[in-house]
Order: structure tokens, then C-alpha cells, then sequence
């Protein structure tokens, strides 16, 4: 696009984000909507044993679990080395195809909209969330199970012929999924465009307000939302005083639109190129049967210690799809994470506390993330200065501004849901700040968004949650 074209879509997405109550779909009635669908839907999900499977199975030559296409993904052992010294290992799941995450937007009744769709995932804690136009792994879309195309792939496939906002390659959890990444795109057509069922247009303020409720919109239509380029833009004056006149919290605006994006890269570059630079860690990737504190039996994979996840093998049944029922592993959750994000004021801009991290499965060793991201098994006396005074505030609930439970992606993670909080501490309380960590403007973070691996999925997740 032109900067025209840029410049005209901002105060479009603006006018979006503001419009809470939807200019096509009422905000109840899309709650209504998925409870309809949630009612009238026949699931049945329970462990199983490996061993009843035709598809997958565990391959002890090769020490991974498979199956017979060697298609979607897989799960193998993987070690990692700080200085040759073992520090952690475990299960991790391989699927380095790239799939689609993607969303067709257009301007509906004078307001910008997205079509998002209400889709049932196996792992989903309440089986029905709010999801991108498509949500496709390439195993998907090459039809590699025989099925058909995903509803609205065409959009995508020919991409070019329409206003693309954004399209980039993003990291997924790198806790879980080794250096797995996907495609978030988002997509302004002018045309007219068929509504399928369990599909709805709705407003950028209506994605906002559902992500209020637990476990509601999805960590896919998190990311991308995630994406919108705000920052940047030759704006003139009639359009930033349109802007500003939406935006209840005027620190926020200064911080997209008042502040220099460039200006804090080479100190977030030299931060993380050092560590990719001086910092002797490595990954080593095993079989399964070499992990030294894992068991491997016909129901799964368990730690002998305490462990965020295990992975179990379940018998999944859901009506309404192409294929009804089948078998597949997912790794189950063993207890809730805490990623968290930390804002402040500084010189009347809002300031987002962001910090270098590395995780055994990221894709260049390195990201930023979120202020806070503690897996479930994080101890208190492992905290550091910046998460002591988190844990201090959040337990009295003081400036607390979201809290809310999240889930993960649901085709490979079963009924895991994290704690998501944005909060508000002054600045004078985190003026020394322990190595790793870096105060941003979110006009920087929007532009590190537009460039792939630069920010990990729990900061875009939580960044898509912020409120104008």
C-alpha cells in the first residue's frame, strides 16, 4: 500500500478499536452466538492408550511419536546445553511446516470489521473459541487427510489481488514447539464476501472487549490482531487530532503516535545480539528414550519430577466435522502460567517493560517478552527485583488493569489456559531494572511486530489485549 492508503486505514482501525458495540453484530448477540454453538455441539475427549491407534504410534527405532504419513507434526526428545552443561530436557513437538493464521477484514456499515470465525479445537477448555478467518497448518491446505480446503482459502492463496496490512512470519510457543512458526496475515478486500456458519463479522473494539472474558478469543486471533501497524505513518494534523480525540488514555496515544520507534532499536539490538553473540547455550535434539527424567509407556510421555506438561494420547469425538473422530496426542497442562506485562509512565508517554529471553524451541535463540512469564512450576524465591514487586502488587491487587485466563492453541495443547495481567506500576519503583530488561514505547514494539522473531507469542498475546 501507499502511504495514502496507510494513512487512511489507521483512523479506519482507530474508528474499529472504538467501536465496542459492532456496526454489524451486537456484542451480546455474538455471545450468545457461541454459547448457541457450544449447546448444540456433541464432543467427547478422553485418554486413551497409543496402542488403539491405526495412526500414530511410537516409532522405538527412532525414538519419536509419529504417524503413518509422517504428516502434521511429531514429538521428539530435546536437550539443552549452557557451557556443555546439561541444563533441562524434555518432549518437544516438530512441525516445521508454516501455516496460515489469517484475517479478511472490510469496512461494513461505515466501520472496519473482521470476519472471525467460532471454531471447536480438541484442547479448547470449553471447546469453542473465536478464531482468525483461517486457521490452517500447511498439512491443512495440501490436504494431506484427503479433506477439503479450508473456507476462505482462496483469499489468501491469491493474496496480491487485494490491500494486504500485514503479513509476516511469527514464532509460536517455545516452550512446546520446536523454532515452529506460522504466517499471520490480514487482508482488506472491498468485495463482497459469503458468510459461512460459525462465522461473524466484528469490530477491532468487540475483539478487545471479548478478550476480557476467559478463554473466549483464541491465541490465534490474539497474534494477529497483534500485528496492525498503528506506528510510523505521515500523519497530518486533522488525523492525529481524530486519534487522539478516541483515546481515553492520552499516555497510550503518546506512546503510538508521539513518540520515535528507531530511536530504542540499537539498544534492544545490542542487548540481544549480545547474547547471541557471547551467550554458549546450544540444543541438542535426542530420541524419546534417551530423556533421563521422562517415562514413555502406551498413554504418554510423564516427567519423574515436577514438570509444566505431560503429554497424554486421547480419543477425540466432535459432530459436525469432516473427520468426526479420531486419535491424536496433545500435551496436557499441569497447572496455570503467568505472563505478564508491566506499563508505566514516563514524560507523559506509556512505557512497556519488556525483557530478552531465550527459550529451548526459539526459532534464533532469543526474543523479547513480556514483562513477566512464569511457567507453572516458577518458585517465588526464583524471582528477580522487576518480579517480586509484580507478584507484591498483584497479590494485593493494586493498579491491576486486566486479569484474565487465556488458553493456548487447542489442536496440540489440551486445556491449557494461562493467567494474563496488565498492570500499572510507577516508574520510581523500577527505576534499576536487573539485566535483560527494557523499557519501550509500544510504537517501537509496533514496528518489531511488522519483522519476524523479534517479539515471542505471550508479549503479542498480551500487547492485542492493551485498551485505547
Amino acid at each position: 500500500m501507499d502511504n495514502e492508503s496507510n494513512r487512511k486505514y489507521v483512523k479506519e482501525w482507530i474508528r474499529s478499536w472504538a467501536c465496542k458495540e459492532g456496526s454489524l453484530n451486537d456484542t451480546q448477540d455474538i455471545l450468545k452466538w457461541v454459547k448457541t454453538i457450544e449447546r448444540n455441539l456433541q464432543v467427547e475427549i478422553s485418554e486413551c492408550s497409543i496402542e488403539s491407534s491405526n495412526f500414530w504410534f511410537y516409532d522405538d527405532y527412532n525414538g519419536e511419536i509419529a504417524n503413518r504419513k509422517r504428516s502434521f507434526f511429531s514429538i521428539k526428545g530435546i536437550r539443552r546445553f549452557d557451557n556443555n552443561i546439561l541444563i533441562s530436557e524434555q518432549p518437544i513437538i516438530f512441525q516445521p511446516e508454516i501455516g496460515y493464521l489469517g484475517i479478511i477484514g472490510k469496512k461494513i456499515n461505515g466501520v472496519f470489521n473482521f470476519l472471525m470465525q467460532a471454531k471447536v479445537e480438541p484442547g479448547n477448555i470449553n471447546y469453542v473459541q473465536i478464531s482468525p478467518t483461517i486457521q490452517a497448518t500447511k498439512s491443512n491446505f495440501t490436504r494431506v487427510h484427503g479433506g477439503r480446503l479450508p473456507l476462505y482459502f482462496e483469499y489468501f492463496e491469491h493474496a496480491s489481488k487485494y490491500n494486504i496490512i500485514y503479513d509476516q512470519i511469527q514464532s509460536e510457543q517455545s516452550s512446546r514447539f520446536l523454532k515452529k512458526r506460522n504466517r499471520n496475515i490480514i487482508l482488506v478486500v472491498e468485495e463482497d464476501v459469503p458468510v459461512f456458519d460459525n462465522y461473524k463479522w466484528m469490530t477491532l473494539g468487540q475483539i478487545k472487549e471479548l478478550m476480557k472474558y476467559d478463554n473466549l478469543i483464541n491465541m490465534d486471533t490474539r497474534t494477529v490482531i497483534a500485528g496492525l501497524p498503528f506506528s510510523g505513518f505521515a500523519l497530518d494534523q486533522d488525523d492525529l487530532t481524530y486519534i487522539e480525540s478516541e483515546f481515553r488514555n492520552v499516555f497510550f496515544y503518546n506512546s503510538i503516535f508521539k513518540t520515535e520507534n528507531i530511536s530504542e532499536l540499537p539498544q534492544i539490538y545490542k542487548s540481544i545480539n549480545d547474547y547471541k553473540m557471547f551467550q554458549n547455550d546450544r540444543i541438542v535434539e535426542i530420541p524419546l528414550y534417551e530423556l533421563l527424567n521422562w517415562n514413555i509407556d502406551e498413554f504418554g510421555i510423564t516427567c519423574k519430577e515436577t514438570a509444566d506438561f505431560e503429554v497424554r494420547y486421547y480419543k477425540i469425538f466432535i459432530d459436525g466435522r469432516e473427520v468426526k473422530e479420531w486419535k491424536q496426542p496433545l500435551f496436557k497442562a499441569l497447572g496455570h502460567a503467568v505472563f505478564g506485562l508491566i506499563i508505566t509512565n514516563i514524560n507523559d508517554c506509556m512505557k512497556i517493560l519488556v525483557k530478552i529471553k531465550s527459550e529451548i524451541g526459539t526459532f534464533d535463540r532469543m526474543e523479547l517478552a513480556p514483562s513477566i512469564q512464569w511457567e507453572s512450576t516458577h518458585k517465588r524465591e526464583q524471582d528477580d527485583w522487576v518480579e517480586a514487586v509484580f507478584r507484591r502488587q498483584l497479590e494485593k491487587k493494586e493498579n491491576i488493569i486486566l486479569d484474565v485466563m487465556l488458553s493456548e492453541e487447542g489442536g496440540r495443547f489440551y486445556h491449557e489456559q494461562n493467567r494474563n495481567v496488565v498492570m500499572f506500576i510507577e516508574w520510581d519503583m523500577l527505576k534499576s531494572l536487573p539485566e535483560g530488561y527494557i523499557w519501550v514505547n509500544y510504537s517501537t514494539l509496533n514496528l518489531l511486530v511488522q519483522i519476524n522473531n523479534c517479539l515471542n507469542i505471550q508479549l503479542r498475546n498480551l500487547l492485542s489485549t492493551l485498551e485505547m
